[in-house]
């Protein structure tokens, strides 16, 4: 089953240049990664310090697999911290 991943994350002012270069790693090595089929990036328009990122996975089982992954884990770090609150990540299907 197809899982939609919504990851929600406010980042700090004056950390939006670093918190983009992390995106682009994580999206670089998502792109090769099994059950990997789309991702976009969306800035709220109300508040620019927040950005959600939609990710399509073929199966559950391949986000999780991508969630698990050393790297992802690496870099989710990096961003953590340039972060005003936890991120804030919903898994779903098509209701």
């Amino acid at each position: 089953m197809v899982v939609r991943v919504l990851i929600d994350r406010k980042i700090k002012e004056r950390g939006e240049a670093d918190f983009l270069n992390c995106l682009r790693q994580l999206r670089s090595k998502a792109i090769g990664s099994k059950g990997y089929v789309s991702g976009e990036t969306l800035r709220v328009v109300d508040d620019p310090q927040n950005y959600v990122v939609v990710s399509t996975w073929q199966s559950m089982e391949d986000w999780k697999d991508w969630e698990r992954n050393p790297d992802r884990k690496r870099i989710n770090e990096d961003i953590e911290r340039l972060l005003v609150r936890p991120t804030v990540v919903k898994v779903c299907t098509h209701g």
